[in-house]
């Protein structure tokens, strides 16, 4: 690709810690490859509304400023829950913002839905894109890891650490609701650091009875204090999800399952006192863990040089401790990606005796 002179970069989803040092990456291996570098501001939204929303990117930007370790996004992200456009008519405006800038190719850092729809769109356009993913809920296909998952455990873990003090001064049982979505890694992997009691999460079946077992067991040994880590994608105890509702792009808006399980654990149990804490968007803050900045330094550099080859509509992954790419139509195929109940990590929880469900 060393026709490309002028690649742009953009944030697309919900936010997360180590996006801008993944910005930074692309910037600095373009630039040294004489590249320019386009940073489109607001996800899509800079290339399809006008008049367009960018700024040139240099070293300059990232090399004295504390931007590369701080979470959120420097050019800011597009997670609007709005309907969109038909695919043809966001097709033809992404494709008209990027010959207006004159871009040979899009580096997009996003999870699965955002390779999807922009993928979509720069295929529509016929348009070269360059995907790196990223997610606090490490539900992206193919790829073991993405940019800003491990960030959001320590996130996690350091909510439950803290939780564990404040139950054992009041002899409670708190119960801590992560995000995740539909899978539980987040849930699972915070759970197990912070050495948690119960964990729950959207792939295995549980009961309000095994719960209490467990809290039982735990007031049996003598300890007066527990911790539960739930993830807000699971369902009550009869298989359902407290509510139906959905964004206007048809996703679940999920909430309030620790809430639920207080009630019910309470209302059959009085030897703990339950609270619950629900940690929201802080799970996506905080500076980026050393293991996301460096995800982030890979990633970046990998794509810029698959682009050099003359690559298109791939994603870079992290697979069997190396860095490789697969065609974004795989990574499409794939769907998002749950949490294996025959995990070494399942295996761990229950060999340790945690409560992880009817398993």
């Amino acid at each position: 690709m060393t026709k490309h002179k002028r690649i742009g970069i953009l944030t697309s989803g919900g936010d997360c810690a180590g996006l801008n040092a993944v910005i930074r990456a692309v910037v600095n291996a373009a630039t040294i490859k004489g590249w320019e570098v386009y940073g489109i501001h607001n996800g899509t939204d800079g290339l399809t509304e006008t008049p367009r929303s960018y700024e040139v990117l240099t070293v300059e930007n990232f090399s004295d400023t504390p931007w590369p370790r701080l979470s959120g996004s420097y050019l800011g992200s597009l997670n609007k829950g709005v309907k969109m456009e038909s695919l043809a008519e966001m097709s033809r405006r992404f494709g008209e913002g990027v010959k207006e800038l004159g871009l040979d190719a899009v580096v997009v850092v996003g999870g699965d839905g955002s390779m999807n729809i922009v993928g979509n769109y720069c295929k529509g356009a016929g348009i070269k894109m360059m995907g790196i993913p990223k997610t606090i809920d490490n539900d992206t296909p193919i790829t073991e890891f993405s940019v800003g998952f491990n960030s959001a455990c320590q996130a996690c873990t350091n909510a439950v650490d803290d939780l564990n003090w404040t139950a054992r001064s009041h002899h409670r049982a708190l119960i801590c609701e992560v995000m995740g979505r539909d899978a539980g890694h987040l849930a699972l992997q915070s759970a197990l650091a912070g050495q948690a009691d119960v964990c729950l999460v959207p792939e295995i079946p549980y009961k309000i009875d095994g719960v209490i077992n467990k809290l039982k067991e735990v007031k049996a040994s003598g300890r007066n204090h527990a911790v539960i880590v739930v993830s807000e994608g699971i369902k009550t105890e009869s298989g359902e999800h407290l509510s139906n509702k959905k964004n206007l792009v048809g996703e679940a808006v999920y909430g309030g399952i620790g809430n639920y399980l207080n009630t019910e654990i309470s209302n059959r149990y009085k030897e703990f006192q339950v609270r619950v804490t629900t940690l929201g968007h802080i799970q996506r803050s905080g500076n980026p863990s050393c293991f996301d900045r460096i995800l982030a330094a890979l990633f970046g550099a990998k794509a810029v040089e698959l682009l050099a080859q003359d690559e298109t509509n791939k994603m870079v992954v992290w697979k069997n401790g190396k860095i490789d790419a697969v065609d974004i139509e795989k990574v499409v195929k794939e769907g998002t990606t749950l949490l294996n109940v025959n995990s070494d990590y399942v295996k761990a929880a229950k060999a340790l005796g945690m409560y992880i469900g009817e398993i």
